[in-house]
């Protein structure tokens, strides 16, 4: 999210300072399997307005909540399958924390089997840095913001793939949509498409990309290129974050759709009054004319 997030606000850089080139798929990784989701499913949904802080938020809170009834309503999921953690909890493990969310992460897919199906809906301040470890191509680690950052720090995205990707066997699934600025390869999956569906440059190293390699079915949709910032918007007079609400908006109208209609339906929404690209980034290649499932 942007730090002003009543506006749209920054400005797409030439290709995120990466050359668009067509990717090589051939490194070796672990052989993946497409999940059936007709296992066990589980949601965490988080939301942060940072009430009370100089760079507060209006529409995080609103997006966990109508992420939460939106998986109820239309995706079969059970309230208590789902937890929910927003700064505007009275109780203190509800509390969006870094100790909270990186509790809820291992809770989310503890004891993972194929098949099952695993959904995280992030809302809130997102950021980039300089990265160390040589992994990203442009240079770059990104991260999410708890709302105890100042004093316990963020969660980076090695950190985040660590823990809710690496565990999971071939065959399960894990979904994540992430509502935040700089949130392209959030998730450090190495493989990122057009709205045409084709393969994009890399954004990770070959060395890095086999590190990195999982046989689960994992699939990230954020809500722009890790140069652009997320923006606000307002729904039937209630502030929600843009692409979490085009989200919700493009499956209630097109509920079997493909990965790749799901893109361009989510572009469709957004594109009147933001320049702000939404990504789909994957651990494996993908067919994108495939339905959409989680």
């Amino acid at each position: 999210m942007p730090t002003n997030p009543t506006n749209e606000s920054g400005k797409e850089a030439d290709h995120d300072g990466v050359k668009e080139i067509p990717q090589k798929i051939h490194e070796p990784a672990p052989k993946f399997m497409y999940s059936k989701c007709t296992g066990r499913r589980r949601a965490l949904c988080i939301g942060i307005n940072y009430r009370g802080q100089r760079t507060e938020l209006r529409g995080c809170i609103n997006d966990a909540k109508h992420v939460f009834a939106f998986l109820i309503r239309r995706r079969g999921y059970h309230a208590e399958d789902i937890v929910v953690l927003t700064d505007d909890s009275p109780h203190a493990r509800s509390q969006p924390t870094r100790k909270n969310m990186i509790d809820a992460m291992h809770w989310l897919v503890r004891d993972a089997r194929p098949h099952d199906s695993f959904f995280f809906h992030y809302s809130g301040h997102g950021g980039r840095m300089p990265g160390l470890d040589g992994d990203a191509v442009d240079g770059f680690n990104g991260f999410i913001v708890p709302v105890d950052h100042k004093r316990h720090g963020y969660i980076v995205r090695d950190e985040m793939h660590a823990i809710m990707v690496m565990p999971l066997p071939a065959g399960c699934r894990f979904t994540a949509v992430f509502d935040s600025c700089y949130s392209g390869t959030v998730l450090h999956l190495p493989y990122i498409y057009d709205h045409h569906g084709r393969l994009k440059g890399p954004r990770v190293s070959p060395r890095a990309r086999a590190h990195w390699a999982t046989p689960a079915d994992v699939i990230s949709l954020s809500a722009c290129k890790d140069s652009q910032t997320s923006a606000d918007t307002f729904a039937g007079g209630v502030a929600v974050g843009a692409a979490s609400y085009a989200f919700i908006k493009a499956i209630e109208m097109h509920p079997n759709q493909s990965y790749q209609e799901l893109i361009n339906n989510i572009r469709a929404i957004l594109h009147p009054k933001f320049s702000q690209k939404p990504q789909l980034t994957s651990s494996h290649p993908i067919d994108t004319h495939l339905r959409f499932i989680f």
